[in-house]
């Protein structure tokens, strides 16, 4: 038996008996191996009442199935937004990214015709660099464009379950430096953010396991990877451009068509993502909430 734990102690427990059809919500897959839209289910109200809740416990293994779930027409104000994402454990501040209102754990995200980036273009898991990375995303989008904008998620138990059996014992026990200082320095600046004097690194397992399905995934990404700890720079180069590519295959993907309203929960665990750029003069805004997540083992 595994647990989805918070600060207060076990807030979902996946056991052999999860088995069976869901009685509280509907389940429509988008791929066998990742994504799933989720009905009947209203999320503000839902978080109106802190007591628990059956529904909330399916939509925890709907995330563990499908490690990435998909939410349309919901209106959530920004409190039930972050209520939502406190139903999963506590909540990440993000170490660069300007955030909506009072609250640092509300991220923003938002990109129109004087935009010159949008958030998430490359492939990546988010704030890996982190020591603890985030748990989940939960991005909420509010106004979407008439064309493009999707999101791309990959899953990686599929990519390293695609791997050769003396590919996985190469990598197996290695470890990969994740940093963050060249991706966040001067990344916000057109939102007037200024830049810190250091942003997060870690070392974290090239295969990490999954703390609630016991799984392994696959823990390198374009966005923050930086090098193979213990082997040569060269062969860590050569390494990591083969996993990239590897994990970037269409056949480990889904894609997310946005609508107004819809909203995105991805497990970061065994995850990446990325969001196209493809809709410029066109506006894409919305907010983030991002759930604490643990150590990689």
């Amino acid at each position: 038996m595994s647990s989805l734990s918070g600060r207060d102690g076990p807030r979902y427990k996946h056991t052999a008996s999860d088995t069976g059809p869901y009685e509280t919500i509907s389940v429509e897959k988008l791929t066998p191996i990742i994504g799933a839209e989720i009905t009947g289910v209203d999320l503000g109200k839902l978080v109106s009442d802190n007591r628990p809740n059956r529904q909330v416990d399916e939509i925890h293994r709907a995330l563990a199935e499908n490690l990435v779930i998909f939410f349309r027409d919901q209106h959530i104000t920004p409190d039930q937004h972050l209520a939502f994402g406190r139903r999963f454990g506590d909540l990440h501040v993000h170490p660069a990214a300007p955030h909506e209102g009072d609250d640092p754990a509300l991220m923003k995200i938002h990109a129109d015709k004087d935009s010159p980036r949008a958030n998430g273009e490359g492939w990546h898991s988010d704030v890996s660099c982190d020591v603890e990375p985030p748990m989940g995303s939960i991005l909420y989008i509010r106004q979407s464009p008439p064309q493009g904008g999707d999101t791309l998620f990959a899953s990686m138990y599929a990519a390293y379950e695609a791997l050769s059996d003396r590919m996985k014992a190469y990598l197996d026990g290695l470890i990969a430096l994740h940093d963050g200082a060249s991706v966040y320095r001067g990344l916000y600046a057109n939102y007037g953010v200024a830049d810190k004097v250091s942003y997060p690194q870690a070392e974290h397992p090239v295969l990490r396991t999954h703390p609630v399905t016991g799984r392994k995934a696959l823990y390198v990404n374009r966005g923050f990877t930086r090098h193979i700890i213990g082997i040569p720079r060269d062969e860590s180069e050569a390494m990591l451009a083969y996993l990239y590519q590897h994990a970037e295959n269409p056949l480990f993907q889904c894609r997310f068509r946005w609508t107004e309203n819809a909203i995105a929960f991805w497990d970061n665990r065994c995850t990446q993502h990325r969001a196209m750029w493809d809709y410029w003069p066109h506006t894409r805004s919305g907010t983030r909430v991002t759930v604490k997540g643990e150590r990689p083992v």
